[in-house]
């Protein structure tokens, strides 16, 4: 789990959170009541049919920031879906920026910013 702050750009509302890194999904994918909570209009969301590991469901996209100590997102489409329970870390909205290193033995895993290389 990683503690993030979300914020609506359209609203300014943030919410504290965590949420769990998913090598597995291709985007971010959080509940509906952390929608509510920053005043996304959920009927004005681009809604698409997403498959998750409990099958098929009714997603809401908003425009949304997503923010850790020392790095946020610029303003990406969220998926947000009903009957989720906790925040789901993508690949392409977030997890794309980031090196990240598992140590499954020890249990411990590294978020970083890869290096940047001067040419």
């Amino acid at each position: 789990m990683v503690d993030i702050i979300l914020t609506n750009p359209h609203t300014g509302l943030s919410q504290k959170t965590s949420g769990l890194i998913d090598t597995g999904a291709d985007e971010c994918a959080f509940p509906l009541w952390l929608a509510v909570a920053l005043g996304h209009l959920l009927d004005r969301g681009h809604a698409k049919t997403v498959t998750t590991g409990n099958g098929q469901a009714v997603s809401y996209g908003h425009t949304t920031i997503i923010e850790i100590p020392g790095f946020s997102t610029s303003e990406v489409v969220v998926d947000y879906l009903p009957n989720l329970n906790i925040p789901l870390l993508g690949v392409r909205s977030f997890l794309s920026n980031f090196v990240l290193e598992v140590d499954y033995p020890n249990s411990v895993y590294s978020l970083r910013l890869p290096k940047t290389t001067k040419t």
